[in-house]
């Protein structure tokens, strides 16, 4: 195998894990806005779905590639909604 190819190999790996990361972080984004909704709104909300996607993250930083993310609670959630309104 030349040089080249194995380079190429390498970043090709690399890019699908940093392009997975981008597409796993905005869904978080995007979970972690609709749980901050429903809280405002004083309507039931769970950290559920924010957390399985931050899970995921996880594992994927574990190549040293992508950054963790926190694991986000109930708490945190209405701790934020409420400096935010």
């Amino acid at each position: 195998m030349s040089v080249h190819k194995a380079i190429s190999e390498h970043v090709g790996k690399q890019n699908k894990i940093i392009t997975r990361f981008a597409a796993l972080d905005q869904q978080r984004e995007y979970y972690i806005e609709q749980a901050l909704d429903l809280c405002r709104r004083g309507l039931p909300f769970t950290a559920e779905k924010i957390n399985e996607v931050t899970a995921e993250i996880n594992e994927l930083s574990k190549q040293g590639i992508v950054p963790s993310r926190k694991f986000v609670t109930n708490e945190m959630i209405e701790e934020f909604a409420s400096r935010t309104k």
